[in-house]
């Protein structure tokens, strides 16, 4: 059984408890991250601790623990479970209190807890390897704060099942007014006429850690223009090309959209090339 980290000590997962009362439990007030570990290494690891302070000072919960702490917590998790390629889960709720109630306690301690997971990478040596998943679209039906990674995630575990219940590998999100928000669990590129484009950041979507590494290195290579704007439902379903990003996810081509393939029905070109750029950044 893995070991996990929890309010300050290192224990086995089946000796891991909260409080019934913790406020991540009773409400969904907390915020999480993913951080892919490849090799050994925690990838785009401050960007991610970045994005983590933005989430809870969005909650207005303060966490006293410096990016030192945070990596040492991390190197001792990864020394205990070791592994080539996992991720770190990592959680911060508000805390328990003596009672429920939906406002803010002030004396309440923050549950921060961090385990290691495997992680299958979706990206290995031969591109040739992926295959590329499938999608459906749907309603965005989730709240108006999504660029805080919530634990609040009954939303986006409904558009999943969704995508699941329908045979395919994830729901790509379309707001009131038929513009592409993200995926369930993901964010959303297109290709068209030889240009990569892909929603702004915006409290519509979670601003990706590898969203912004794929532009990163879009912008770097210079092949390809690349756009941050709004999609139209019209302009998804007719692209050339369709990718799903994530932190787990890498950078996933979309081959069938709605039952119906995307460009020839395979990863494309462009995916192809960007992929590459990806791997060499990702292999150091």
């Amino acid at each position: 059984m893995s070991d996990v980290y929890l309010n300050g000590e290192m224990l086995p997962l089946e000796k891991a408890q909260i409080s019934v009362l913790d406020r991540g439990f009773l409400f969904g007030d907390g915020v999480y991250e993913v951080i892919p570990v490849f090799h050994g290494h925690p990838l785009r690891l401050e960007k991610h601790m970045e994005r983590l302070n933005a989430s809870l000072a969005a909650i207005q919960l303060p966490v006293e623990i410096t990016i030192t702490e945070w990596r040492s917590i991390f190197d001792q998790l990864l020394s205990r479970n070791p592994g080539q390629h996992q991720a770190l889960y990592l959680q911060i709720s508000r805390g328990s209190y003596a009672s429920r109630q939906h406002g803010f306690p002030t004396e309440t301690r923050p549950t921060v807890f961090v385990m290691t997971m495997p992680l299958a990478p979706r990206i290995n040596d031969s591109l040739d390897d992926v295959k590329g998943g499938t999608a459906i679209t749907a309603p965005d039906q989730r709240w108006q704060r999504c660029d805080i990674k919530s634990t609040s995630l009954l939303s986006n575990v409904m558009h999943h099942q969704l995508a699941l219940n329908s045979g395919a590998t994830e729901a790509i999100l379309v707001d009131a007014e038929g513009r592409v928000t993200e995926g369930s669990s993901s964010n959303v590129f297109i290709v068209r006429d030889g240009t990569i484009i892909t929603p702004p950041r915006s409290h519509k979507i979670l601003s990706g850690i590898t969203r912004a590494l794929v532009l990163e290195l879009v912008v770097n290579d210079g092949t390809y223009p690349c756009e941050e704007r709004d999609v139209s439902v019209n302009e998804l379903t007719t692209a050339d090309e369709i990718w799903i990003t994530s932190s787990s996810k890498e950078i996933l081509p979309i081959i069938e959209l709605n039952g119906i393939p995307v460009g020839k029905g395979k990863p494309g070109g462009v995916w192809r090339h960007v992929a590459g750029l990806y791997q060499t950044y990702k292999a150091g």
